[in-house]
This record gives C-alpha cells, structure tokens and sequence, in this order.
C-alpha cells in the first residue's frame, strides 16, 4: 500500500528538487539540464517530480522566484534603519547577496526564459526586486539628491552593479581593484554625474 503523502513531505521534496534545480540550471543552463537528471539526483523514478510540478519550465520559474524573493527580501532588510548610510548597506546587500547565492544569483540574471504573467510568483518577485531599485531612485529625487529620471538612475545603478558582481565571479577583478573599493567610487560617482542632468 503506497505511503500517504502529508503537505510537509510534499513541501519537503519540493524544496530538495528546488535546491538541486537551482544548482544544476546555474551550472548548465536550463537546455542543458533534464528531469530524469534531476529525479536521479534526487534518487527518485523519473516521473516523480511531475507530482510536484507541472514540467521543467515550471521548475525553473520557481526557483527563478524563490532567488528574486529572497534577493528583494535581502534589499529590503538593508534599507530598513536609519537613512544615514541606507545606500551603502543596500549596495553591500546586493553583492552579499550574489556572492554567497551564487546559484541563485546565476538564474535569476543568466537564463534566456521569460518573466511574465505566464508564471505569477515570478512575475510578482522579479517586479518586487525591480521596483526596490527604482523606489530608491525615486527617493533620492525627492529628496534633491539627484537630479536626473529616477528609472534611468534606478537601472544604470543596478546594471553597474550587476557589472560589479559579473567581473568578480568570473575573476576580471584579480589584477584591477576588488569590488569594495569598485562598489564604494560607483555610489558616488553615479550620484555626482546625476545632479543637473534633467
């Protein structure tokens, strides 16, 4: 007689299939990794994790919400307290975040899948994540900070520091400055180009 299943064994092997997921899209990309892959890693038959989602793509979105998710959640954490020093925590937040998930990191930015409202968790979290980063923009324009579109602002931070973490994970940082002191000249050279750009 097959053994019933309770919501945490369900929640259980979600989460484990989630890890394994997540480290082998990072690794290989999503074509290159299968479900018969993942099931053997998780030492179940093949047709298992079709009981717990509905193919690889609803896999992979998952996983690509539950790394935006914790990602904004890290964000959010760093902005709390007071507002004296919020961009520097923020900054350190965000390369913290991608050096120690790196995994995560690698799938939320690495893969050729759509975010849309095809998936809602991930819709919602990718739009959570972007909206912090243009919320701070806004922030520093209202307060006289810069002076430029805040969306623009928002964006050109979040790629230099997409650019930041890119160059350290692949090691184009081992011969130029580490990325503290990379991260410590972007903040204000960035804000001091944007006074009077409107």
């Amino acid at each position: 007689m097959p053994r019933y299943l309770t919501e945490q064994d369900i929640a259980d092997f979600r989460n484990e299939l989630c890890k394994v997921a997540t480290e082998r899209f990072a690794r290989h990309g999503y074509e290159g990794v299968t479900m018969r892959q993942l099931a053997e890693a998780l030492g179940c038959s093949p047709k298992t994790p079709y009981r717990y989602f509905k193919d690889k793509a609803d896999i992979l979105a998952t996983v690509r919400a539950q790394a935006f998710a914790k990602f904004a959640d890290a964000l959010d954490t760093a902005a709390k307290g007071p507002a004296d020093g919020r961009g520097r925590r923020i900054v350190e937040a965000y390369i913290g975040f991608a050096l120690k998930n790196p995994h995560a990191y690698r799938i939320m930015f690495d893969i050729d899948a759509p975010i849309d409202e095809s998936h809602a968790e991930l819709h919602g979290a990718a739009e959570r994540a972007a909206r912090f980063i243009t919320r701070g923009a806004e922030e520093m324009a209202q307060a006289g900070i810069i002076d430029a579109d805040p969306v623009l602002f928002g964006y050109a931070q979040w790629a230099a520091l997409h650019g930041i973490v890119m160059l350290h994970q692949s090691g184009m940082l081992e011969h130029g400055p580490d990325y503290k002191k990379l991260a410590a000249f972007l903040g204000p050279t960035l804000v001091k180009g944007a006074k009077g750009r409107k």
